[in-house]
């Protein structure tokens, strides 16, 4: 396995930094983009274990971090859950023009609805996969709650998010609310595979339940038993890989 540290830009000309992990092979079957979780980054344990299993069973991987977070610029004040889309985007398109245009696109949690919505804008795409994924990214606004009516009244304020302090402003929340219903699901087109926790503590497994319901055919569900939402465990992370590389087969 190679890896190397890529950078891009978004649709605002911001500059984002990426990883890219490629087989050791000299053929990669096909190419995969990986979006993180909310709030956290290309880095997280997840992230990191999934993608160098993947490249293992020689699928390239890019993880990278959304604007505002991690290695990259930007400020995360300015962003919402489309700007994640667009990013997404503009990571696929970096894909097509310096390496091959991803196959197989990757979201754990917010980054799964993300994935869910990007998808569809990307036709090189044939496989999806969310992990604890919520079904629309309204389902994080109930983090905002406490400070909302701050946010709504002075247009920004400061929330603590997994323990740490980000500025949110109230384009934020109008974009979740824009957000709001499952329906684009059934307009994804692409085979589709769902990992959720049913001990989830953090995203219920009624979200999967969603998801899987608008969704159209080809979809496929695997339960994560006793997987915590981040996949803290290696051996949690590893099987979703192993999956992934068995079920995507058939596609890629």
């Amino acid at each position: 396995m190679t890896r190397s540290r890529v950078e891009f830009t978004n649709d605002q000309g911001e500059r984002l930094a990426g990883l890219l992990e490629l087989p050791s092979q000299s053929k990669t079957r096909a190419m995969a983009l990986f979006a993180h979780c909310f709030t956290c980054g290309k880095d997280i344990a997840a992230a990191s274990r999934i993608g160098r299993a993947l490249a293992k069973h020689g699928i390239g991987v890019l993880r990278f971090d959304f604007t505002g977070l991690g290695n990259s610029d930007g400020d995360f004040g300015n962003t919402s859950f489309s700007s994640n889309i667009e990013d997404l985007l503009a990571a696929g398109q970096f894909l097509e023009e310096h390496n091959e245009a991803p196959r197989m696109i990757i979201g754990h949690s917010l980054g799964g609805a993300a994935v869910l919505a990007a998808a569809q804008r990307m036709p090189f795409v044939e496989a999806v996969a969310t992990i604890g994924a919520p079904a629309t990214a309204n389902h994080v606004q109930h983090l905002f709650d406490s400070k909302a009516g701050e946010i709504r009244e002075r247009g920004e304020a400061e929330v603590s998010l997994a323990g740490r302090k980000f500025n949110v402003k109230s384009q934020m929340l109008d974009d979740l609310v824009k957000w709001n219903s499952p329906d684009h699901i059934g307009n994804l087109r692409k085979a589709l595979i769902i990992f959720h926790s049913p001990v989830d503590q953090v995203v219920e497994i009624s979200q999967a339940a969603t998801i899987y319901q608008a969704a159209k055919h080809p979809k496929s569900f695997i339960s994560l038993d006793k997987a915590d939402h981040l996949l803290t465990s290696a051996v949690d992370a590893e099987y979703v890989a192993d999956t992934l590389v068995a079920w995507s087969s058939r596609y890629l």
